[in-house]
């Protein structure tokens, strides 16, 4: 199915609402899917956004900025996730226990609005990856309008673009505690640690990078195409410098460059 097919589908799925609220994380697949909605809507849509400590404030920052340019109506919504005794043990389902608790709150919230359907921004492509956030969304009856019309990441970037939403190029973004491996308690310090990391890194130029945390060690993922210029001597100076001033005693790169969901694979 080519693209026009898609969006065509997705058009009429949104049709099927009566009203609807956006799940916006700042991140373009759900910056994408509130677009078109509003196109399809109108005053119908709104967005609703978890503000919390799992997430860098530019995702905020961003979240709010397609709102207001959409001119689209913004909840934000304060989430203690340090509050839960079982997120914090990070166990394996750790992204299922947040996206319920996160997306039964707004359930919540919205019913006392009178809105009774909340829609995120999965795409096909999180079929590729272990995703049990996307099991929470399904148990809860959240809809995902654009994996139902089949749309790829690379179907909602043309989107993006097309359309001129700033975020269209955005690298793909995903929780902090994704940088934890499992069984590792999530805290704020390491949170505020890999934030603040990741923010020097982005700040050196390498978009999309992660740095994984490992107690005392920084294992940083970014392109392929950047591990050179991230181990040189310079930057890699640099890089390890202020990284061990945040409190890591070790920081390394790892040769295999930014992998999508890879501490999904380690034992």
């Amino acid at each position: 199915m080519i693209l026009k097919e898609k969006k065509t589908k997705l058009h009429q799925i949104l049709r099927t609402f009566d009203r609807l609220a956006v799940a916006l994380s700042g991140g373009v697949d759900s910056m994408v899917l509130l677009a078109e909605a509003h196109r399809v809507m109108g005053k119908r849509v709104m967005a609703i956004t978890a503000r919390s400590v799992l997430f860098p404030p530019s995702e905020i920052t961003d979240a709010e900025k397609i709102a207001r340019e959409l001119c689209v109506d913004h909840v934000m919504v304060d989430v203690d996730v340090l509050a839960w005794p079982d997120f914090i043990a990070n166990p394996p389902d750790r992204c299922y226990i947040c996206k319920k608790r996160i997306f039964g709150t707004f359930l919540t919230q919205l019913a006392k609005m009178g809105i009774h359907h909340l829609a995120h921004g999965a795409n096909l492509d999180d079929q590729k990856d272990i995703r049990p956030g996307m099991k929470a969304a399904e148990a809860l009856g959240v809809a995902a309008p654009l994996l139902e019309a089949e749309m790829t990441k690379a179907d909602i970037r043309a989107l993006a673009q097309d359309r001129g939403l700033f975020s269209w190029n955005k690298p793909a973004m995903a929780c902090l505690a994704t940088r934890i491996p499992f069984g590792t308690p999530v805290s704020a310090k390491i949170l505020i640690q890999i934030r603040d990391a990741e923010k020097i890194l982005s700040d050196a130029g390498f978009e999309g990078c992660r740095v994984r945390h490992h107690g005392a060690i920084a294992r940083i993922e970014v392109a392929a195409a950047d591990l050179g210029r991230l181990v040189s001597p310079e930057m890699g100076t640099y890089i390890s410098a202020k990284l061990k001033a945040m409190g890591f005693s070790h920081v390394c790169a790892d040769l295999s460059g930014y992998v999508t969901g890879n501490m999904n694979q380690l034992p």
